[in-house]
């Protein structure tokens, strides 16, 4: 689902101007909570309200849970971070490695900007049924992009015959979403520009190492 933020204001109405307005604070407000140590489970509505000068009522309004909160929070964050991925594998791939290490900077610097909300919800993703639902769907999405350019690069001989769309982008996908996760969530030691580099070229040589 594309951000609200993205629509231009002239081509909003009132209503989704207020709209806007109220989640980009109440995203403010949540990363700024969960920057200074609270876990997203102790968030209380009450806080998250106070925080985005707004009332409990009007939370209420626009999410009816904090199952729902968190789920448009993520939308509203990722956007930028998938859109990186997406238009480099919808790219010709002229520019080889370094473009695919260009878009892999462009996904931890999107991570990096929403750490917080982002790594809560990998964490409440793995109990929280709503939640885990949308995050798995919206992977499997990005995953079904994937298959389809691996499936046709590979009907055109620019990839190995034996190489599997489908377990290959099952395998990109979980790579990429675990390493930016564990880069993000510890501190490893490794800076953002060397994940980026080995990443990029992992998937490289996954995708093309062994092409015609």
């Amino acid at each position: 689902m594309p951000s609200l933020t993205r629509v231009p204001r002239s081509a909003r109405k009132p209503g989704e101007d207020r709209r806007v307005d109220f989640e980009r604070r109440v995203l403010r407000a949540v990363e700024d909570l969960l920057a200074e140590g609270i876990p997203f489970t102790e968030l209380a509505v009450q806080k998250i309200a106070a925080a985005s000068g707004s009332a409990r009522s009007t939370f209420y309004r626009y999410f009816p849970d904090k199952s729902s909160l968190l789920i448009r929070m993520a939308e509203l964050a990722t956007t930028d971070l998938f859109a990186a991925a997406e238009q480099w594998w919808a790219a010709e791939h002229t520019d080889r490695r370094a473009g695919v290490v260009r878009a892999i900077a462009a996904m931890i610097d999107g991570f990096r900007a929403h750490r917080h909300l982002l790594l809560a919800l990998s964490e409440v993703a793995t109990y929280d049924r709503e939640v885990g639902a949308y995050w798995r769907s919206r992977v499997a999405t990005f995953a079904a992009l994937v298959h389809t350019r691996l499936d046709a690069d590979r009907a055109a001989g620019r990839l190995a015959d034996d190489l599997n769309p489908t377990a290959t982008a099952l395998v990109l996908t979980s790579m990429v979403e675990r390493t930016i996760t564990v880069a993000c969530g510890l501190d490893t030691g490794i800076s953002d520009e060397e994940v980026a580099e080995a990443l990029g070229r992992a998937i490289w040589l996954v995708v093309y190492g062994d092409a015609p």
